[in-house]
C-alpha cells in the first residue's frame, strides 16, 4: 500500500517537504498541501541552515535540528554532512546531556525509538515489530540509561543517547537511517529527582537488578536476533556493574559492541599511537596510569594492555606497566569491591614502601612516574598543576588525556596542560577543544571522540556481514586511525579532526571489513567494494 497525503508528509523517511516535484505531488495526493514552489535539496539545506543560525544557544540549536530530524531524514543528514564539525557538539556531546536531563519535559516525538519496559516483558516482540514498522533493521543502539555520559542514571530519558549515537553512525559512516533502531530498556531508575517528578516519562520505581534484570536483557537480545538476523547490536551507557557482564555474555555469540568498554578503548589507543608517532617512542616502553577505574577506565586500560602484548611484551611484563587509581586511591589486590575488570591490574601492597599513603592521585603520581595518564574519573580539575608538573619532571613528552565529559567534569583543560608542561604534553580531550597558542606555536588538540571510530567499525562489520566483532577487527580500527596523524607538524594533534569524520570512517570501515575477511568471519571477498556498496548518501 502506497502512503499518500499527510501520511507521507508525517513520515520522516518519505517526506521531501517542498522538494516534492509537481508529478510526485499528484501521485502522492499532495496537491495543495505544500507551498507551490518546488525547491531543490540544496535550497532546502541553505534555508534550513539560516534558520539554525538564528537560534541563540546550543540547546535551542539542537532542539531545532531535532525538529528537522523528526520531519525529514534526508534533509537532516544532508545538512549534517555539510556542517559536521559545527553540529557534532550540538547534536551529540556535550549538548545532548542537557536534553537527556530534561527529556521528559521537552518530549515531543518518540523519534522511532523502541521503549521496552521490564514491567511488561511480554511486549518486547510487539514493541520491536511496531518500532521497525516493516523496515529492515541492521543496527540497534540500546541503553538502559544507568551510566549516561558523565551524568549518571537518567532512566528512560537515556533513550536520547541511542538516538544521538545513531545520528552519528549515519552522518559519519553513511549507515542508512531506515535500517537503524534506537532502543531503551526501562528497568527503573535510582535517580530520586526523576522518581519524584510527576512529569518523568519512565517507570516510577527503583532499578530492577540481579537475575530479573539479566533475564530481561536476554529476552531483548534473543527477540532482536530473531527479528533482525543480520543485526549489529551496540550497547551504550550501561552501568559499571552490568556493562562488562553483558558484553562478555554475548560478544562470542553475536555481532555486538559496547562503546564505553571497547569504543573508548579504541579511540584512546589510537590517540596514544598518534602521540607516540610524534614523540618517536615505543608503546611497550610506556607506564600507564588510569585515573577512574569504572567501565570506561577499565575498558581503555585493557585495550592498551592488549596492544602492549601485541607489541611484544609478555602478559606478566605488560601488567607491571599499569596502575589504576579510583576514589580510594591506588587499587590493590586487597581493595574491597574490585570488579572482575579491575582485579587483573590491581597491585600488590608489597611493591611499595608507602602503600598506605597511596590514597590520592598526587601520591600515586610521585610513586609510579607514569608516561601516560588517562582520566575517566568525572572529577573536575583533578589533574592539578602540581600533579601535571610532577609527571612532566620524569618524562620528556607526557601523554595526558582528560577524557571525562561533559566539559564541566573534565579533569583539566587542554590550555592548562600545554602551559603547565611548557608545551611538552601530548593532549587529547573528551570534549571539543580549540587550538592552544603557546610560545609562538599553535597546538592542535585531538578529541578522543568515539565518533572517530565506532561508525566506521559498525559500517565495516555490517558491510561484510561479519559473524562476530573480533579483537583483531577492533585493533585494526585503532591502527587505521593512529596512522593518520602527521607527526612532522609543530603542535600536531594526536588524533585526526572531526571535520574529516566521513573520510576517516571509511578508512576504519575498510580496515575492519578487510580484517573480518582475513579472519574468516565473513564470506565477502572485497572489503572496499562491500563498504562502498553499503554506504548511504542523503539525496532524494
Amino acid at each position: 500500500m502506497v502512503e499518500k497525503g499527510f501520511n507521507v508528509l508525517n513520515n520522516p523517511f518519505l517526506n521531501k517537504g517542498t522538494a516534492f516535484t509537481e508529478q510526485e505531488r499528484i501521485n502522492l495526493g499532495l496537491e495543495g498541501l505544500l507551498p507551490p514552489f518546488v525547491q531543490t535539496l540544496d535550497e532546502q539545506v541553505e534555508q534550513t541552515y539560516a534558520q539554525y543560525q538564528d537560534r541563540d544557544s546550543a540547546l535551542a540549536k539542537r532542539l531545532f535540528l531535532m525538529d528537522v530530524f523528526n520531519e525529514n531524514r534526508v534533509l537532516f543528514y544532508k545538512l549534517f554532512s555539510e556542517h559536521v564539525n559545527e553540529f557534532m557538539p550540538v547534536v551529540y556531546d556535550p549538548t545532548i546531556a542537557d536534553t537527556i536531563e530534561n527529556y521528559s519535559r521537552l518530549f515531543i516525538d518518540p523519534q522511532n525509538a523502541a521503549y521496552l519496559s521490564i514491567d511488561k516483558p511480554e511486549e518486547i516482540r510487539s514493541t520491536l515489530e511496531n518500532a521497525a514498522g516493516g523496515r529492515e533493521i541492521k543496527l540497534i543502539v540500546v541503553t538502559d540509561g544507568e551510566g549516561i555520559l558523565g551524568i549518571g542514571d537518567w532512566g528512560t530519558q537515556g533513550v536520547d543517547i541511542s538516538v544521538g549515537k545513531l545520528m552519528v553512525y549515519t552522518a559519519a559512516a553513511g549507515i542508512d537511517p531506515q535500517n537503524v533502531l534506537p532502543v531503551v530498556l526501562d528497568v527503573g531508575t535510582n535517580n530520586k529527582d526523576l522518581l519524584a517528578d510527576k512529569l518523568y516519562l519512565g517507570n516510577h520505581h527503583e532499578r530492577v537488578t540481579g537475575d530479573n534484570y539479566y533475564d530481561f536483557v536476554d529476552q531483548f537480545v534473543g527477540t532482536a536476533e530473531e527479528f533482525f538476523p543480520n543485526m549489529y547490536l551496540h550497547f551504550e551507557d550501561f552501568g559499571r556493574s552490568n556493562a562488562a557482564n553483558i558484553l562478555n555474555k554475548y560478544k562470542d555469540k553475536i555481532l555486538t559492541f559496547n562503546d564505553d568498554i571497547q569504543g573508548t578503548g579504541i579511540i584512546t589507543l589510537a590517540g596514544i599511537l598518534g602521540a607516540l608517532n610524534i614523540s618517536h617512542q615505543k608503546l611497550s616502553d610506556q607506564v600507564y596510569l588510569s585515573f577512574g577505574a569504572g567501565t570506561a577506565g577499565a575498558g581503555i586500560l585493557k585495550r592498551i594492555y592488549d596492544a602492549m602484548v601485541e607489541d611484544g611484551l609478555s602478559p606478566k611484563e605488560a601488567k607491571k606497566r599499569f596502575y589504576m587509581v579510583d576514589k580510594q586511591g591506588l587499587l590493590f589486590t586487597d581493595t574491597k569491591g574490585l570488579t572482575p575488570e579491575q582485579k587483573p591490574f590491581a597491585r600488590d601492597r608489597s611493591e611499595f614502601d608507602n602503600a598506605d599513603e597511596l590514597t590520592n592521585l598526587e601520591a600515586v603520581m610521585k610513586a609510579v612516574h607514569p608516561t601516560i595518564m588517562v582520566g575517566t574519573s568525572t572529577q573536575p580539575k583533578s589533574f592539578t598543576k602540581e600533579i601535571i608538573q610532577e609527571m612532566a619532571a620524569h618524562t620528556e613528552r607526557p601523554i595526558i588525556f582528560p577524557l571525562s565529559n561533559p566539559t564541566k567534569l573534565a579533569e583539566a583543560s587542554a590550555e592548562d596542560l600545554i602551559k603547565w608542561t611548557d608545551g611538552k604534553a601530548l593532549v587529547a580531550t573528551g570534549v571539543p577543544a580549540g587550538p592552544v597558542e603557546y610560545n609562538g606555536v599553535q597546538y592542535h588538540i585531538g578529541q578522543a571522540n568515539n565518533a572517530l571510530v565506532y561508525p566506521g567499525l559498525g559500517l565495516g562489520a555490517l558491510a561484510v556481514n561479519a559473524k562476530l566483532l573480533s579483537d583483531g577487527m577492533i585493533n585494526r580500527a585503532a591502527h587505521s586511525l593512529g596512522g593518520i596523524v602527521d607527526p612532522s607538524q609543530p603542535g600536531a594533534a594526536v588524533l585526526p579532526p572531526v571535520t574529516k569524520l566521513d573520510k576517516f570512517s571509511m578508512t576504519v570501515a575498510e580496515g575492519v571489513a578487510d580484517e573480518a575477511i582475513k579472519e574468516k568471519l565473513s564470506d565477502a571477498k572485497d572489503a572496499h567494494e562491500a563498504v562502498i556498496n553499503m554506504k548511504w548518501e542523503p539525496k532524494y
